[in-house]
């Protein structure tokens, strides 16, 4: 039984997936295997997947039912103890594996075990992830305001997380219910329950590039119900209120961008603005049409290594 079964969702990333293979199968810990869960791909992404003979690699295929589906059935035939979760276009440095095996040795009955990472908005331009919290050791720690550490990037990116696979089933897994950011509320909500262990290396890359668009998120009403499911965790919970308002703040500029105005507004509605700093009321107080304006730009803002990001959640 392997230590670690390494779940990747593949859904057309022919043009990605063979640099994420090399990475994962480019790990200094040994005790793992590849379960790769095919979402359908059209293009040639699973022909890339069997020129590679490793035998750490397994490929199950599903008919197109988005990363939540293929994550959760993934779990159903990993034989690891642990789940580590790694998407086909970010990449791995050799020592993530090594890194989470002592975020497990140091807590053993952590809910969530993540390692620090950088974010790839250009060729030009990887940047760290901006995180509340003390990275100055090697070692691993413990959270101790997971939502605190998220305000600007989130604590836990899934491509850089690992969870014992008898929890992720605890907890029902990913909520296929939402097309997206399905992953935050699953972080949310065992960081309301349990321990997170987090490691200061980074040990993976997070490719932000890829989507070039803040248009190009799926089912933004899904999306506020998500938001606002925390409700009544977040009166007694300042920091929590905080994180979901800069969330709903992601939202609300988007669908202001997108046109869906009903969305835009009363998302706004639920937001405390003093969560809020200068620029972000700046920008949801801009008229619609010149944050298009600024969207279509954004993919020649960010080829410069100084860039400003302007519509950061």
């Amino acid at each position: 039984m392997p230590f670690f079964s390494v779940i990747i969702p593949l859904y057309n990333k022919a043009e990605y997936i063979s640099e994420c293979l090399k990475s994962a199968l480019n790990q200094t810990f040994k005790d793992y295997e590849i379960v790769i869960v095919n979402d359908g791909s059209t293009d040639n992404s699973v022909s890339i997947v069997e020129t590679f003979s490793s035998e750490k690699i397994k490929l199950f295929h599903q008919d197109n039912q988005g990363a939540s589906k293929a994550r959760n059935n993934g779990s159903s035939f990993a034989k690891g103890t642990y789940i580590a979760f790694l998407d086909a276009d970010d990449i791995w440095k050799p020592k993530h594996l090594e890194s989470l095996k002592e975020c497990i040795d140091f807590s053993p009955n952590a809910g969530i075990y993540a390692t620090n990472y950088h974010i790839k908005h250009s060729e030009h331009a990887i940047l760290p992830a901006k995180l509340d919290i003390d990275i100055s050791q090697s070692k691993p720690l413990v959270v101790e305001d997971f939502f605190k550490a998220s305000l600007q990037n989130t604590l836990v990116w899934t491509s850089a997380a690992a969870i014992k696979k008898d929890k992720f089933i605890d907890y029902d897994m990913f909520n296929p219910i939402y097309l997206s950011s399905q992953d935050l509320d699953l972080w949310i909500r065992v960081a309301l329950k349990e321990v997170i262990v987090f490691h200061p290396e980074s040990t993976m890359i997070y490719d932000n590039s890829i989507e070039g668009s803040l248009g190009k998120y799926e089912d933004n009403e899904a999306r506020f119900i998500l938001f606002n499911s925390f409700s009544k965790f977040e009166i007694n919970n300042t920091y929590l209120k905080k994180y979901l308002d800069i969330k709903r703040y992601g939202l609300a500029l988007r669908t202001k961008i997108n046109g869906e105005s009903q969305i835009s507004k009363k998302t706004i509605k639920t937001i405390d603005f003093k969560n809020l700093n200068f620029k972000q009321k700046m920008l949801l107080s801009t008229p619609s049409v010149l944050l298009q304006l600024l969207n279509k730009i954004r993919p020649y803002l960010i080829k410069n290594p100084l860039y400003l990001r302007l519509f950061k959640n």
